[in-house]
């Protein structure tokens, strides 16, 4: 018996690899019963609701988007932050978390969300609508990066900020770096950066005019 024990940790280690590594390749979004990897005290300390609000610089009135919302972590104080005539739009492709929002909606009171079931690059977003696109430990889910960022940078208005948080430890955590490199080609430039280890959250403006660095035609569609 004491000799399987050794084995069976080991096997349980290679599956852990095996799924991170897929997780890379295809990743998916988190299923509803992971919520807890993303809700726990630990995510709250270092990435609470609050200090993520604020590193958005939301006033009321603002038009926000929340970019894989799941189950409204932040979708609710987001929507009191722009109270009373702001709106959040909460995009989530997956129906189940979508339905956990719409119950603590329903148990908050929260009347200034728009519930969108689409994944993001699928063109379902309108332009030029946002004030402040979130994604929160959203972007290494999305498998096709190059065309949601065209569609974020299409659907914020002028001179408006897309903010990019993540937190090391998620199986889909990006660097800096990379969130650059997967960001910027469709416009997007610079302007802040927060925090370092574990969290760190980077915000991007789309710019009040075209990019003068060359951009593919698609991309340029988008502009």
């Amino acid at each position: 018996m004491t000799k399987i024990v050794p084995y069976a940790l080991i096997g349980i280690v290679g599956l852990a690899i095996a799924g991170f590594l897929r997780q890379r390749r295809q990743p998916i979004p988190t299923p509803p019963r992971l919520t807890f990897l993303f809700e726990n005290p630990l995510v709250e300390a270092f990435a609470g609701p609050e200090l993520l609000v604020e590193r958005l610089g939301l006033a009321p009135g603002m038009q926000v988007l929340d970019a894989g919302c799941g189950p409204g972590r932040l979708t609710i104080p987001l929507a009191r932050a722009v109270e009373p005539t702001g709106e959040i739009v909460a995009l989530d492709s997956q129906r189940a978390m979508l339905e956990k929002l719409e119950h603590r909606l329903e148990a908050e009171n929260i009347t200034n969300v728009r519930i969108l079931e689409a994944g993001l690059g699928e063109g379902a977003l309108p332009r030029e609508a946002f004030d402040r696109v979130l994604l929160a430990f959203v972007l290494g889910e999305v498998r096709d990066r190059e065309a949601a960022g065209r569609e974020l940078y299409a659907a914020l208005k002028p001179g408006r900020i897309l903010s990019v948080t993540e937190i090391f430890g998620d199986p889909d955590y990006r660097r800096p770096a990379s969130v650059r490199h997967e960001v910027e080609p469709a416009g997007f430039e610079l302007v802040e950066h927060f925090g370092g280890f574990p969290v760190y959250t980077l915000n991007f403006r789309r710019p009040e005019h075209l990019a003068t660095h060359k951009t593919s035609p698609e991309a340029s569609d988008f502009g």
